[in-house]
């Protein structure tokens, strides 16, 4: 038997295709897999995503457009964890994630981490970015 796990986003409005074209361009091992889009007459807005599929360093998602009004959006309950060695990625990720967003803890030094942030992009969706210790 086999199994794959994902990460799941689903977005409001045409938000999905935007959000993963602007992750992939952070990170150097990324790429979209795979886009399917809502056509004419189908249950979501024209060109927006029924489902897509990106990679972040080996690290499989996948995202939609929900075409339903939810009552409920991305919460800091679930967040992306990114562990990195590089004190220049970080910065850049810390930098780059959090433009437009919300700072949930700023960028410092922490009891588990020489340096770590994490914080709500644009989008909502949570990320903490946290200092491998050498």
């Amino acid at each position: 038997m086999s199994s794959t796990v994902s990460t799941f986003l689903m977005f409001e409005g045409k938000k999905a295709e935007e959000a993963m074209t602007f992750y992939v361009s952070l990170f150097k091992d990324a790429s979209i897999t795979h886009i399917q889009r809502y056509g004419p007459g189908e249950p979501g807005a024209e060109g927006s995503v029924v489902q897509a599929a990106f990679t972040l360093n080996g690290q499989r998602f996948m995202c939609i457009d929900s075409s339903v009004k939810h009552g409920f959006t991305f919460t800091p309950a679930t967040s992306i964890f990114v562990h990195t060695d590089s004190e220049a990625e970080l910065d850049m990720l810390a930098a780059k994630l959090g433009e437009g967003g919300q700072v949930l803890m700023p960028l410092g030094e922490y009891p588990f981490s020489p340096k770590f942030t994490w914080l709500a992009d644009r989008y909502g969706v949570s990320w903490q970015l946290s200092l491998t210790k050498v």
